[in-house]
């Protein structure tokens, strides 16, 4: 991938303060639907596909879009490759991200071999657990290492962001660890809310409370 197109930012910086999680997730929905249309050929996409999609309107497409300037021409649509490498380089994804693992238990394998992660430029350069016994096995061109290690080994391999598989218990001293040692973006599937300082962005995944949410759509779906 390349870098960032220059001053593409610039103009909107401000407006960044004001982008919504939900529409941050709105783009990576479209950006999965403009991978697929740029696939099969297509030069451009309409707002009302774009829509269809994520389930919502065009106007919010248009709303979400707008926040980063101007992308098309009413009637025409959406170029589909330049609209595709906007929301890549707006997303942060027109460069390569350092990740560390931490918990190489089946979720972490999980996680580890999605190959989807590296496609987006997301490069795992290290995987980290507890266990004696799982220590020093390889994973792909990985050794699982030493938790005790962490801030070394944060620090040696300029890793920017963590993924966070480990048991709930020990979660919280985790991400402190990684917090310490200069992390400040954490995606954490570990079932417990966790307390970060104001400069570490953190991103909850619970799979149990997904599903919670799931069996309360089913048992309430009548009402």
């Amino acid at each position: 991938m390349t870098g960032p197109a220059s001053g593409l930012y610039s103009p909107f910086v401000k407006s960044f303060t004001k982008i919504s999680d939900s529409a941050v997730r709105r783009l990576s929905h479209y950006l999965r639907f403009l991978d697929d249309v740029e696939a099969a050929g297509r030069r451009t996409v309409s707002s009302e596909e774009l829509a269809a999609r994520g389930g919502i309107t065009s106007a919010q497409v248009r709303k979400d879009l707008s926040h980063f300037g101007s992308f098309g021409k009413r009637g025409t649509g959406y170029p589909v490759t330049l609209l595709r490498e906007r929301i890549e380089e707006i997303l942060g994804l027109g460069r390569t991200w350092r990740v560390a693992l931490v918990g190489a238990g089946k979720l972490g394998a999980a996680v580890f071999h999605y190959g989807g992660f590296r496609r987006q430029g997301f490069d795992l350069v290290a995987v980290l657990d507890t266990d004696p016994a799982k220590i020093g096995r390889r994973w792909g061109d990985l050794a699982i290492e030493d938790v005790a290690d962490l801030t070394r080994i944060v620090k040696k391999r300029h890793v920017e962001l963590a993924v966070v598989t480990t048991p709930a218990a020990s979660a919280q001293d985790v991400v402190d660890a990684l917090a310490g040692a200069g992390v400040e973006a954490i995606l954490n599937f570990a079932p417990r809310k966790l307390v970060v300082p104001p400069q570490v962005t953190l991103r909850d995944v619970n799979l149990v409370m997904e599903l919670e949410s799931l069996t309360f759509a089913l048992t309430h779906r009548d009402r």
